[in-house]
């Protein structure tokens, strides 16, 4: 089952999430809906992506550990292969104008699909007028330069204070210099390039989608392994495949390493969610009605709304570069805001227009 998920989840946490219920509560009775409802509230607190831990919980409910790792890795395997394959695909031929005509196209789609799930996540997060200023500050922090790791953590101290701030101020004090530093930029390494994913798949908080500014800020900014034009294009093929978002990072990894480098960004990235999950299962209900949880939980989404924001207006100036884009970008929307469309239609739309352009030009 979570295989033919792995092969067919285009759209988004959200619509994995929407798949794995049809799944598992009503076509399967696997678990009942308020078991559901309380493993999805229960990955929202703790660092990952949050369909793919969702599924590893389900697995773990099933099958103990055997179905912790099976549920897993069959729902992240296929889109890290296809992403793989297609990471070759663009070493090879990726300045060819048939594969730029593609990726012309479907740049716009792609920004259109961020700036619609930050609009839909806003009234979420933002419930108060604290949320809201925090997701401000975090967007302004983050287009003045700041470390996107202190500003997930910043957002869920503010988050927390009014709860209990005495308390969790100083742990989280104590912790985050060891997760903020980055490493020196110099000649790519496995095991830096291992380090780096493991490090942001252990403390990323908030919708896949704020992993881009992770990788804008580790890879682009601060090592220089990659551009944000390479960047954005990796982002592309991510929403060409299904499964996880984060399999980006497989992408990433092998422009910035080959093969190995693939292997090890996708290991990376993804080990920390098999090691929450487990080390969670026991700790559901608990978790789930803390209020110093909780509130910094609140903080840490309405920070990561505001990271999405300062990386999709960076994005835009690379995809949004003439009118016909401008056209592309509107039209998704559009289609986004109007109908239940799936993404991954919008995606093969905006390809199809771009190999039409790269023709006739």
């Amino acid at each position: 089952m979570f295989l033919r998920l792995g092969v067919t989840a285009f759209g988004g946490p959200a619509a994995h999430i929407a798949m794995m219920h049809e799944e598992v509560v009503r076509r399967r009775g696997w678990v009942s809906d308020e078991r559901f409802v309380d493993l999805v509230g229960a990955t929202n607190l703790i660092p990952g992506p949050n369909s793919t831990e969702l599924a590893i919980h389900l697995g773990w409910d099933r099958a103990r550990g055997r179905g912790l790792i099976v549920a897993g890795l069959c729902f992240i395997a296929p889109a890290a292969l296809i992403v793989g394959a297609l990471a070759w695909v663009y070493v090879a031929y990726g300045h060819t104008p048939a594969f730029e005509g593609v990726l012309y196209g479907i740049k716009p789609v792609v920004i259109a699909i961020v700036a619609h799930a930050m609009v839909k996540l806003i009234p979420t997060v933002a419930k108060t007028v604290l949320l809201g200023g925090i997701g401000a500050g975090a967007l302004g922090a983050y287009l003045l330069g700041g470390n996107e790791l202190l500003v997930l953590a910043a957002g869920g101290l503010l988050g927390a204070s009014p709860v209990l701030w005495g308390l969790v101020g100083p742990r989280l004090s104590m912790w985050l210099p060891v997760w903020a530093v980055a490493p020196a930029a110099g000649d790519v390494e496995l095991g830096r390039l291992f380090v780096v994913f493991l490090r942001i798949g252990a403390v990323l908080y908030g919708s896949g989608y704020v992993l881009l500014a992770f990788l804008r800020g580790e890879l682009v900014e601060r090592l220089g392994w990659i551009t944000g034009d390479q960047l954005l294009d990796a982002i592309s093929i991510g929403q060409v495949t299904p499964g996880p978002v984060f399999t980006t990072a497989t992408f990433v990894g092998y422009l910035v390493a080959g093969g190995w480098g693939a292997v090890l960004a996708t290991v990376g990235i993804f080990l920390p969610s098999f090691v929450f999950v487990a080390l969670l299962t026991r700790l559901v209900g608990w978790m789930r009605a803390s209020p110093t949880f909780g509130a910094a939980l609140d903080g840490i989404n309405a920070a990561a709304i505001g990271l999405m924001a300062g990386v999709g207006a960076q994005l835009a100036g690379d995809a949004l570069v003439d009118l016909l884009t401008i056209v592309i970008f509107a039209a998704a929307g559009l289609a986004l805001w109007r109908t239940r469309l799936n993404s991954a239609w919008l995606i093969a739309g905006g390809a199809g227009v771009g190999i039409l352009h790269t023709l006739a030009t």
